[in-house]
Parts: structure tokens; C-alpha cells; sequence
């Protein structure tokens, strides 16, 4: 995580090009240090802002196998506060047995729906290696979830929070939540 920084709401929101460029470079050295053969990683997006995420690196980096998707709605752990989820979109996954996954989100805050998503793949077979890259970071972190590749480091005021939007052309913008600090 060499290449993140740490922003406010008050700058201007990064470029997710430059995000990109930033996790692919990232990546590029995770891949040569830890010796992980291309042909065999499989990159799985978390619907729906990693999807993309997952998208694009898989373009920059060349990979060969097809995108997998998660839909984790029903492996988290909040049905106490939000209820049971919609449909959804589904997951879309091949055989991932002991396999190498690039998981992707696009915002990495408490962790859990990092720690969903791995329910879930685990529920399907088990990889050999799972690498997680994640667009941006923010504050909040409740379970201990790293990610292996990250774009940026941002810090929100209060009532604040950050969409990925897209897909065609993607780009941040702060949603007030319409939360204060207590």
C-alpha cells in the first residue's frame, strides 16, 4: 500500500483513473514478488463498485480468465438493522478450487463486507490464495481486513460518504448521509 494518500472532503476527490494506475502498479509487484501466475488468477468483483473495479484491473493486467462476480447480500452479517436483501444480481462464479482470487471492492471501511464475501467464496470451494484490492480506504475498520493492493486513503467529515459511480465512466462523489457528529 505504497501508493496511498490520505485526502479530506474538502480537496477535490481522486481520479479513479489514477486509482487505477496506482492498484495496477501495486499489483504488478504483489504478482512478481509473490510469484502468482496470471493465467491462473481469477478476479472476482464485489457488486456492484467492484465489479467495475475488478473490470478495469482485469483489463490493465492482463488477465485471462473471465470475471467472476459476488453478490454477498445473503452472507452479511447487518439482516438485524437492514433486513434480508432483495434478489439481487447473483454470483457468477467458475470452479474456484485451490485457485488464486483477486477479491475487488470498490471501499474498504469496517471490513465486512470483505469478511461476506469470503464467507461466501469459501461456500463455493477453497482457493488456494485470496489477494484483495480495494478502490479507496476510509476510517472505520472493525475486523482486521487489509487489502493487498489499494488506490487511496480518504478521510470523510461527518454525515459523508463516497459512491463509485459508473460504469461506463467512473468517477467519486460525496453523498450526505444526513448523519452529524455526535
Amino acid at each position: 500500500m505504497q501508493h496511498s494518500e490520505v485526502h479530506d472532503d474538502h480537496e477535490t476527490l481522486p481520479d479513479v483513473e489514477a486509482l487505477l494506475e496506482a492498484m495496477t502498479e501495486e499489483l504488478e509487484l504483489l504478482f512478481e514478488r509473490r510469484e502468482i501466475e496470471r493465467e491462473r488468477l481469477i478476479p472476482v468483483g464485489i457488486h456492484t463498485g467492484g465489479v467495475w473495479i475488478a473490470q478495469a484491473l482485469r483489463e490493465r493486467l492482463g488477465l485471462s480468465e473471465a470475471l467472476a462476480t459476488l453478490d454477498i447480500g445473503f452472507w452479511r452479517d447487518d439482516f438485524g438493522h437492514k433486513g434480508l436483501p432483495d434478489a439481487g444480481k447473483g454470483s457468477q462464479l467458475p470452479d474456484i478450487e485451490n485457485r488464486d482470487l483477486l477479491l475487488v471492492d470498490d471501499v474498504l471501511m469496517s471490513g465486512r463486507t470483505v469478511r461476506a464475501a469470503l464467507n461466501e467464496l469459501f461456500d463455493y470451494g477453497r482457493p488456494r490464495r485470496v489477494l484483495l484490492a480495494c478502490l479507496l480506504e476510509l476510517p472505520g475498520r472493525e475486523l482486521p481486513v487489509q487489502p493487498d493492493a489499494l488506490g487511496a486513503s480518504l478521510a470523510l467529515a461527518p454525515g459523508k460518504r463516497i459512491k463509485l459511480e459508473g460504469p461506463d465512466a467512473l468517477r467519486l462523489t460525496l453523498v450526505n448521509t444526513g448523519e452529524s457528529a455526535a
